[in-house]
């Protein structure tokens, strides 16, 4: 069958309130158990060279190379069985020389892969910080602790604004005035790289999905981020707490900063549990 080419402009409005949908710098297939593709999304053509409709019923294999396929299953059975996301780097999916970032995760019986293409000139240099920011927050206790905790989360991934949510407390850092505050909203995307960038729809297209509502890029509660003036948003979750970081101007999704944001966080964890036991 022949590829399908269309422009960015034209899957982005068709997809406008049909179904659910992905946001346009970013590629989803869901894969049942066996990596037999149940849904695409309508752009993986510039992914993987065939149309979304070509892809359904058939194995994922068809379409990648065998060493990529065979090293993400390998990641995969490591997952099964949790909760967790799964990320890989720098992969070549196909004969084309692009490289993607992939992340994967089991939602309702279903394999949810996304891919986004590689920032690979900076590959490592989030990781490379994390130890340094956790180190810098010192003997910091009570709200000094919440404060630097989100002040080094900005450092770490470069947003205009970082808010720490945590039960009833909050602490904000940010590079300029906002004209409100951050809201907590658990609906939100884990990424959002432009808020104003509309969606691609997923195919078969199902209004009552319930899998790809796991999907990091989902492309949806973004006219509130609009309203707001927000054009990007990365959200980090940890124990009872958030990170939310937002910017005003567009950023691409990086699965890589995404993952050191979450160690950030996990490490930050231990040191809040830390000041409550010395609390106490």
């Amino acid at each position: 069958m022949e590829t399908v080419q269309e422009s960015r402009e034209e899957f982005v409005a068709k997809g406008m309130g049909d179904g659910v949908g992905i946001q346009p710098g970013g590629y989803l297939i869901e894969l049942s158990l066996d990596w037999i593709v149940c849904r695409a999304s309508e752009n993986v053509h510039h992914l993987l060279g065939e149309s979304h409709v070509t892809l359904i019923d058939e194995p994922l294999g068809r379409f990648v190379q065998a060493q990529a396929l065979h090293d993400l299953r390998n990641l995969f059975s490591r997952l099964s069985g949790t909760t967790g996301i799964a990320r890989a780097y720098g992969v070549r999916l196909t004969d084309d020389r692009a490289l993607h970032d992939i992340a994967f995760q089991l939602s309702d019986g279903r394999v949810i892969l996304e891919a986004v293409p590689s920032a690979s000139e900076t590959f490592g240099q989030a990781f490379g910080s994390i130890g340094g920011l956790i180190a810098s927050l010192g003997d910091r206790h009570g709200d000094a602790l919440l404060e630097g905790g989100a002040r080094r989360m900005r450092a770490l991934t470069g947003y205009d604004r970082v808010t720490l949510f945590l039960s009833d407390q909050r602490a904000e850092s940010s590079r300029g005035a906002y004209s409100a505050p951050a809201e907590h909203n658990s609906a939100l995307p884990m990424l959002v790289g432009d808020s104003e960038a509309g969606m691609v729809p997923v195919f078969p297209r199902k209004s009552d999905d319930t899998s790809v509502s796991a999907a990091l890029m989902k492309a949806s509660e973004l006219d509130s981020l609009r309203n707001a003036g927000v054009r990007s948003v990365m959200r980090v979750l940890f124990n009872d707490g958030e990170f939310r970081c937002d910017s005003r101007r567009p950023r691409e999704c990086t699965l890589e900063v995404h993952a050191a944001a979450e160690l950030f966080a996990q490490m930050f964890a231990m040191r809040l549990e830390i000041d409550r036991l010395c609390g106490s």
